[in-house]
């Protein structure tokens, strides 16, 4: 309650800051782990490897930035609210509608690790970082009352900042259990 509050009283640049640190944490920890076999083991979180995480991760993060740029040009969003909905606009956007109330956690999630399964590593990274950087972009250009009207800080640091948090705590269980050779 106490980090939604310090969000609500954050500039623009605070919140900012704080992102990109966040984001820098999570890039570093993922430095420690190397782009190498082992970002494709399983078992990270569940069944997931790193990859999947990333993938899962970026979806979100895409999702949010087509939601903000759909604020930025007046466009409304509204939930899909039937099956029918639900695939056009999975066909529309290549990912759930997150923000759905038809949907549970688990299922979109396994959606997108299945949809990336046989997609390369580099290119996971590659569109999380586009995805990322589209979040950044749009929190620069947009007005701070449209920001707040839309309580942008709080979304953007659920589908970012406690995301990393999240799972940087998932990795780095998954690291120490490997360096004591469990």
């Amino acid at each position: 309650m106490a980090e939604k509050r310090d969000l609500e009283l954050m500039s623009r640049k605070q919140f900012l800051t704080k992102l990109l640190h966040e984001r820098d944490k999570f890039e570093l920890l993922l430095n420690r782990v190397g782009f190498t076999r082992r970002m494709t083991v399983k078992g990270i979180s569940g069944m997931w490897s790193i990859k999947d995480l990333l993938a899962h991760v970026m979806a979100y993060e895409q999702y949010l930035a087509d939601r903000m740029n759909e604020l930025a040009h007046n466009v409304p969003y509204i939930p899909c609210k039937t099956q029918t909905a639900l695939d056009a606009f999975l066909d529309e956007f290549g990912y759930p509608d997150f923000g759905s109330p038809l949907l549970d956690d688990d299922a979109p999630n396994a959606w997108v690790v299945e949809k990336y399964r046989n997609v390369a590593l580099e290119e996971v990274v590659a569109q999380e970082i586009q995805a990322f950087s589209a979040i950044v972009t749009a929190l620069e250009n947009m007005p701070e009352e449209m920001i707040e009207r839309h309580n942008l800080y709080a979304r953007v640091s659920r589908h970012t900042i406690q995301h990393y948090r999240e799972h940087a705590r998932e990795i780095k269980k998954w690291m120490k259990a490997n360096a004591a050779g469990n």
